[in-house]
């Protein structure tokens, strides 16, 4: 059952007020529980605020329903942890969470909390200290989850990938890696927190699935509440709804980015060089190569955290994503060989798409579990029969596709690139012609016609384990389409179109030019000017004006938005 929970920034001992607006809204709202997300009692060195304490403390100011509070920029006032000591409660409906702790309320909510700032060195072991250490934040790391992340000061690279920018003149907060790693590893719905002097509340951002949970994105959102004021409109004040049982979104919420959350940089390797046809889906375009440099031993490959086609990497162009499975993703190109006009008016969009495996592997071959290997090919080729009947439905059979995939064992991350054709360069047989004549004219292998597989194949060959290193092609024309009689018999049927796929074998030594499929169909499709993809990247305003015109036309095929 979802809970409503309000959270309130510094209160800074102004009890009664902050307690008599709480309370008045708390009898239109039913809140569940409240959190102060800051200093409570702040310096408390005023005769004013020495007041407003023992008013608490004797009852004549009332805490309205549950609320649970940590450490801020200032120790607790010693009359507060007396009584702490004493009853386990400050007050009434009034609860410290412990400079670290958990809390599990009953509504099933788990909360964790960091209260104070970041001491590199402290020896303090007063469990009231306002400080915390490396060590206090690792620790909380052992909670595994947690719904809301409770902490004073923020955490590190916050702002990487946001469009959201503080207020003029506000100084940005201290931010600090271990809250970002306590961030990452607990993967809260919420983190908390509370600023001096402005509210700040970040986009959503989301996690990558786990091995333990390969289904689950979960999403965090990070709010950051002002101090409570009588003359500043600064958000003091934030209430949400929240229900710890309802499962993390199978898709990315419009406006949410990938987590910002960086690793820490005495762990963070440099990133090694890429090729061409990988690094392209690079969000920078720093790829040129010293000729002049000295040879040295190869780099080992960049793990998940480094790649540009990995969910993990914090430099992924999110903006670039438009479907999320749970075994591949979806993502329009970068640089893509089409534009936005050369479909039109079928499409008013490029439509070269990627279709990318979660598991950070070289081929397919390579996932080791065949159930996951198969679920995986499963479902990249759902994908492309959910593109296939896109293309089908806005171009009334006016456009096939073909896909390429690219296995190397030498590789960093297999994918696939989709690429809509005007059916009639299909149905003609130009297709395949373009790539066995360029293949020809590199003196590349012949290609080999292979029993055309889908998701829903009968073969007994297992096609997600083919051997060996390969370029594989498939060739896809829409169902109205008219082929010859010599293409349609050699063409494996489908219940939407006829397929052929092609398979050109490799060895680990050939020297295979990464950029062959785009090379093959820009000649054939007079877009020659656009080999090269670096020639022809986007600004983002333009990629991302792409990615919400295919996600609106794809919405409707999105298997991923089945409820």
């Amino acid at each position: 059952m979802a809970s409503k929970i309000v959270v309130v920034g510094n209160v800074n001992s102004e009890l009664q007020d902050v307690f008599t607006k709480l309370a008045k809204l708390h009898v239109k709202q039913s809140f569940s529980f409240a959190i102060i997300a800051g200093d409570l009692f702040g310096e408390c060195s005023t005769e004013h605020e020495i007041q407003q304490m023992t008013a608490l403390l004797q009852g004549t100011i009332s805490v309205p329903l549950p609320t649970y509070f940590t450490l801020g920029s200032h120790p607790l006032p010693a009359r507060i942890i007396e009584q702490i000591e004493a009853n386990d409660e400050v007050c009434p409906n009034l609860y410290f969470l412990g400079k670290r702790g958990t809390l599990k309320t009953s509504e099933g909510i788990r909360i964790v909390a960091l209260g104070g700032k970041f001491e590199d060195t402290s020896t303090s072991t007063d469990k009231y200290h306002p400080g915390y250490t490396e060590s206090d934040a690792r620790t909380l790391i052992g909670a595994h989850h947690a719904d809301i992340l409770l902490t004073h000061q923020w955490p590190k690279g916050i702002q990487n990938g946001s469009k959201v920018s503080l207020p003029e003149d506000a100084t940005p907060p201290q931010q600090i890696q271990v809250i970002a790693d306590l961030c990452a590893a607990l993967k809260p719905r919420y983190h908390l927190s509370s600023t001096d002097g402005f509210f700040y509340e970040r986009e959503p951002f989301f996690h990558l699935p786990t091995e333990d949970e390969p289904d689950a994105k979960p999403l965090t959102r990070f709010i950051s509440l002002a101090p409570f004021s009588k003359t500043t409109k600064q958000k003091w004040m934030y209430a949400f709804t929240l229900d710890p049982k309802v499962p993390h979104p199978l898709s990315i919420p419009v406006g949410a980015t990938a987590t910002p959350l960086s690793a820490p940089a005495s762990k963070r390797k440099p990133l090694p060089d890429q090729n061409t046809s990988y690094s392209r889906f690079a969000p920078t375009d720093d790829h040129h190569h010293n000729r002049h440099s000295r040879k040295r031993a190869r780099a080992p490959p960049p793990g998940p955290e480094q790649c540009f086609f990995c969910l993990s990497n914090p430099n992924i162009a999110t903006h670039l994503i438009t479907s999320i499975g749970t075994e591949a993703y979806l993502t329009t190109a970068k640089g893509p060989l089409p534009t936005s006009k050369t479909f039109s008016p079928s499409l008013n969009f490029p439509g070269h798409m990627l279709i990318i495996p979660f598991n950070h592997t070289p081929t397919l071959n390579t996932i080791t579990d065949a159930p996951s290997r198969q679920s995986t090919w499963s479902e990249m080729h759902q994908y492309r029969t959910a593109l296939h009947t896109m293309l089908q439905k806005r171009s009334n059979s006016g456009l096939g596709a073909v896909t390429w995939e690219v296995s190397r064992t030498n590789g960093i991350h297999v994918h696939w690139q989709f690429l809509p054709v005007p059916a009639d360069l299909v149905q003609r047989g130009l297709v395949e012609a373009a790539f066995k004549v360029e293949a020809e004219n590199l003196k590349y292998p012949k290609f080999e016609t292979t029993k055309s597989a889908s998701s829903d194949s009968d073969s007994a060959s297992d096609p997600s384990a083919e051997p060996g290193d390969f370029f594989r092609l498939w060739i896809w024309s829409p169902p109205a389409s008219t082929t010859d009689a010599e293409s349609e018999s050699k063409s494996e049927p489908t219940e939407k179109g006829t397929e052929k796929t092609l398979l050109l074998p490799l060895s680990e030594e050939f020297r295979f030019d990464l950029q062959f499929g785009r090379r093959v169909m820009a000649k054939l499709m007079q877009l020659e000017k656009r080999i090269n993809w670096r020639d022809d990247v986007q600004s983002q305003d333009e990629e991302e004006a792409d990615a919400t015109a295919f996600k609106e036309a794809f919405k409707e095929f999105d298997f991923t938005l089945e409820e």
